[in-house]
């Protein structure tokens, strides 16, 4: 997608804009002294071209919507609520990116940094301004003898993964190839190296952050601390990561066993049972790093009784693998697939790679939750209305899902949970309801009611438990409170708004699941507009 982008881009001359070292025309006024020239929903690319391109080194790309790269540089996953891109910026060094925002403050421009467009918050749909998009900041650099690497801020899971295991090595990523690497990371990062290394941000070693008011700082244990503390967990909330420095780890094992399954109906008492068993309170093996699993709709087996599809995936041998399976072999698939693979092909083997849903766009209906263990009744419940759903709902079909995500977390709960703003180690399980909504279609009421439906029971199923969200899943529904996402325990969220208000004291970096949501900034913001 990237090198595409480029080209399609490069072929435009006309539209982009790079730097230019002529000086001012004589007596002319420099823009940063004069009057904001032009207001919120007054963003002529033209203008922006013009003026930022003195700004911004060569290479660095500024365009509109009527260029053909602007699909694939605003597109985004969930389109529910989508934010409003008026201008992109494509920055072609790192070092522009606080030129891009002095510029913007400077002209009472909103901007929104974007790598791969994989957040599903509704928040973003109450942006509007100019994108920073990372597509031209990819590189990967190799440091310290292979023990860390630094990563700039556009890359993204298959790219990190690839070209890693190229070189000998691993580094926790998300599970998705598709998705950036920096996003998820800053909400805490869960994916297959969990269980050896834990969360993505738990292998952070240092940041480099531009902060609102454009000044680019070093973010690592040293330098910083408090906020490095805040970014492993709640980092969309003050700056913009550009790179990030992690520790890679050496390539232990050359192929990862795979064993997927499909029961029908009548054994999901069992499934789960055994899930409950295999996962114990976070003990899962931790070489046996996910098993992604779902209820849904298989045309092949029926078209009106949903199945279960089931995924592990093992860092080792055969052997080794099957032995820890033992108790789902013996529950007695209608469809078993079985194999292994190089590391880099199992987001194939468990449909997250590029080709598969969660990279598609669309409208989609989500209700997410976190918790500790698995309700075989409660997931009886969801089977049966899930089934009752598919018959009035037919179009959702191919899409709907309940869907269930079991880490290995073993290395991730290892860590002082005070260490970091991520607050949920003691949660094991994600689990999430979504759909993709035909657009145009009367679909997106019912549909959001069904995933309503799921978070509610989902949460009924653990008695005791207060609701708990993943942010980088949150969907930005009413019912998703702070808590939830951020932490029950009142000084977490109390220390994030200090750090809020000393580092982003006019929260610039509210769109992204925000720790505050500033309305009266929102309410002064609709006065300008008009």
């Amino acid at each position: 997608m990237g090198a595409s982008l480029r080209r399609v881009v490069g072929s435009l001359p006309l539209l982009l804009a790079t730097v230019a070292s002529s000086p001012l025309p004589l007596g002319q006024v420099p823009h940063y002294f004069q009057n904001s020239p032009f207001s919120r929903r007054q963003l002529p690319v033209t203008q922006v071209q013009k003026e930022l391109g003195e700004l911004v080194s060569e290479g660095s790309l500024i365009f509109g919507p009527e260029d053909p790269a602007w699909t694939e540089a605003t597109e985004r996953w969930n389109i529910l609520a989508p934010p409003t891109i008026q201008v992109v910026v494509q920055p072609a060094q790192e070092s522009d990116i606080p030129a891009i925002v002095k510029y913007c403050n400077v002209n009472n421009i909103k901007y929104l940094a974007r790598n791969r467009g994989h957040g599903l918050t509704t928040s973003l749909g109450k942006f509007e301004g100019l994108e920073i998009d990372f597509a031209q900041l990819r590189g990967i650099t190799i440091k310290n003898g292979g023990k860390s690497a630094v990563f700039q801020g556009g890359t993204y899971g298959g790219l990190v993964i690839e070209t890693l295991w190229d070189q000998g090595y691993v580094a926790t990523t998300g599970s998705n190839e598709c998705v950036g690497l920096t996003g998820p990371a800053l909400g805490g990062g869960h994916g297959r190296l969990e269980g050896l290394y834990g969360l993505v941000s738990d292998n952070i070693i240092h940041l480099n952050v531009v902060l609102a008011d454009g000044s680019a700082i070093g973010v690592n244990a040293s330098s910083h601390s408090d906020l490095y503390w805040a970014m492993q967990g709640a980092g969309h909330n003050f700056g913009i990561v550009t790179s990030l420095e992690m520790k890679i780890y050496p390539r232990e094992v050359e192929t990862w066993h795979y064993h997927n399954y499909i029961w029908t109906g009548d054994k999901l008492e069992t499934v789960f049972e055994e899930l409950n068993k295999f996962h114990g309170n976070g003990d899962t093996p931790a070489r046996m790093g996910v098993n992604f699993g779902q209820i849904s709709i298989n045309t092949t087996i029926s078209e009106t009784e949903a199945v279960l599809w089931w995924s592990f995936v093992y860092a080792g041998s055969a052997e080794d693998a099957e032995r820890l399976l033992a108790p789902f072999n013996a529950i007695g698939a209608v469809d078993e697939q079985i194999g292994d693979v190089p590391y880099p092909e199992i987001p194939g083997v468990q449909g997250t790679d590029a080709a598969g849903g969660s990279c598609n766009s669309n409208v989609y209906a989500v209700g997410t939750v976190l918790t500790k263990s698995y309700n075989a009744t409660t997931e009886r419940e969801l089977y049966e209305h899930f089934n009752q759903q598919i018959a009035l709902y037919p179009e959702l079909i191919p899409t709907a899902r309940l869907y269930h995500e079991g880490y290995a977390t073993k290395a991730a709960q290892e860590v002082n949970p005070a260490l970091s703003a991520y607050p949920h180690r003691d949660e094991i399980h994600l689990m999430f309801f979504f759909a993709a909504v035909p657009q145009g279609s009367d679909l997106l009421a019912p549909a959001q009611a069904w995933a309503r439906h799921a978070w509610d029971s989902w949460n009924a199923g653990e008695p005791g438990r207060r609701p708990a969200t993943y942010v980088n899943y949150a969907a930005g529904l009413e019912y998703e409170t702070l808590e939830a996402i951020y932490g029950y325990e009142p000084w977490r969220l109390d220390r994030l708004r200090k750090l809020k208000a000393k580092y982003d004291p006019t929260n610039s970096f509210r769109y992204y699941v925000p720790i505050i949501s500033d309305r009266k900034r929102e309410a002064a913001d609709a006065g300008d507009m008009h």
